[in-house]
């Protein structure tokens, strides 16, 4: 009595023309249209999504706060992520990637979705969320980026999202490149290369080609190539096995902050 009486009353007081909701609500549906007829009144279009699961294909449940929208905010999943993912499941189209709500809105049909349960995958999303922000331009990013005091403008954006998982990511790049770190300096030898590199580097301002040109010189200079030549120039310069194009951050880094940690100051 509690939903089914209250539900339809409402539904016809608020003069609803639409309820979308889970297949686990079919019998609902039926009972709620002779309730609509006995009080006289209009019912609403009623449609169905796939009952959705767990990846393991458990009964998703409010007990399970990983999955509440609150959690997936803090942890930096981009909403127009989940609501691409969400549109796609149950269908034979695979989750990509939209502009905004109205592209996803234009391609949705309810027609197109399974009436067989689907699953919820975390890693979807994850995936998902990262093909976001690697597609985000710019100007869609910009008042994000002030709001986290991230300032490397466009180029910055351009060389970093990439590599972002989550767009909060962009203000850890932004600190490698406009405060002091460490270089990382594996061996002698790595250090002796270095010192190669810095004695390579091509006087600013650097321009397109600056950054191919200076490494050329140097793998001519020590007989390096492949990983021996450019993960010692990525550890001194960022202090990661892995991150944006060296080519991209070089010209953020600046000539001064680049010969100081290819020579293994702090910088």
């Amino acid at each position: 009595y509690l939903y089914m009486l209250p539900s339809v009353v409402d539904d016809i007081d608020m003069g609803i023309s639409h309820v979308i909701r889970g297949a686990d609500h079919i019998t609902n549906t039926a009972v709620q249209l002779c309730l609509f007829a006995a009080l006289e009144g209009q019912p609403p279009a009623f449609a169905h999504h796939s009952l959705m699961l767990a990846a393991d294909g458990s009964k998703l449940a409010k007990r399970l706060q990983g999955l509440s929208l609150a959690r997936l905010r803090a942890d930096g999943i981009e909403p127009l992520a989940l609501a691409c993912l969400l549109a796609r499941l149950g269908s034979a189209h695979n989750p990509a990637p939209a502009a905004s709500l109205d592209q996803l809105a234009a391609g949705f049909s309810l027609d197109g979705l399974s009436r067989a349960p689907v699953r919820f995958d975390p890693a979807a999303l994850e995936a998902l969320n990262a093909r976001l922000l690697h597609d985000m331009p710019y100007a869609q990013a910009q008042p994000r980026l002030h709001d986290l005091q991230v300032e490397g403008g466009e180029a910055f954006w351009h060389a970093v999202r990439g590599n972002l998982s989550r767009f909060g990511e962009a203000q850890d790049w932004w600190r490698l490149v406009s405060a002091p770190l460490q270089p990382v300096i594996d061996s002698a030898a790595d250090g002796a290369m270095l010192a190669t590199a810095r004695q390579c580097l091509p006087p600013p301002p650097w321009g397109a080609g600056s950054y191919r040109q200076w490494v050329g010189e140097v793998k001519q200079a020590t007989g390096r190539s492949g990983r021996r030549l450019f993960l010692p120039l990525r550890l001194a310069l960022t202090g990661q096995e892995h991150g944006p194009e060296l080519e991209a951050l070089l010209p953020l880094l600046g000539h001064e902050r680049v010969a100081a940690r290819l020579s293994g100051r702090k910088a």
